[in-house]
């Protein structure tokens, strides 16, 4: 009996530190981290992800599918506009190093809040730019940040980002994760074609 609960409390300590994320890169989120969660759509969620990744703080980005409700949506059902989802990206933070607040800001400058169903060179509700908040303060700080930016002037149309519940994240296919890494020369001339760097240099600038 004795050997029993000492192998029991043996796999009990262990279980304390075993990771429970994994990524391709070889970062780890472990079971002893406090995570929060963010979700966000910003067009093409392959430009999505390299401003969050490289941020202290941020544990894992998956991309992939909400927003609406076709269930186990493919990508190629997605990109014909016809299931309600949107592309969007889904972040795992560590909020004693990085806020919510501050993942707002990279999230707004690295889109344009003021189109709707598009960003950039793609057309269509799956491109529209949302955030779809997980806890009621989420959806505060999402609405005070979007007052906040629109009452800063830095646009001078009506920001139409929506502010929405968060509901099923489908995780999309393979080959788009990190699709940056994966393809890096296929990305970079995407994202140039695109044009989302020149508006974000014309409205922010270096700061």
């Amino acid at each position: 009996m004795k050997k029993l609960i000492f192998f029991l409390m043996t796999l009990f300590f262990l279980f304390q530190f075993i990771d429970v994320y994994s990524e391709e890169d070889g970062s780890t989120v472990t079971n002893d981290t406090i995570l929060e969660k963010a979700t966000f759509a910003g067009g093409c969620f392959w430009c999505m992800q390299p401003p969050f990744d490289k941020l202290d703080g941020v544990l894992l980005t998956t991309v992939g599918y909400t927003g609406g409700p076709e269930e186990n949506p493919t990508y190629k059902q997605v990109s014909y506009g016809k299931t309600g989802h949107a592309e969007a990206i889904q972040i795992l933070y560590d909020p004693s190093k990085i806020s919510y607040a501050q993942l707002l800001d990279v999230f707004w400058r690295n889109i344009d809040p003021t189109t709707r169903n598009r960003q950039f060179s793609d057309v269509g509700s799956q491109y529209r730019t949302a955030i779809f908040h997980h806890s009621d303060e989420e959806k505060q700080l999402a609405k005070h940040s979007k007052e906040e930016l629109q009452k800063s002037g830095r646009f001078d149309k009506e920001i139409v980002t929506e502010i929405t519940p968060a509901s099923t994240f489908y995780r999309a296919e393979e080959y788009h994760q990190k699709y940056y890494k994966k393809n890096p020369i296929r990305y970079k001339a995407y994202r140039i074609g695109s044009g989302r760097d020149r508006f974000i240099m014309k409205v922010w600038g270096d700061g």
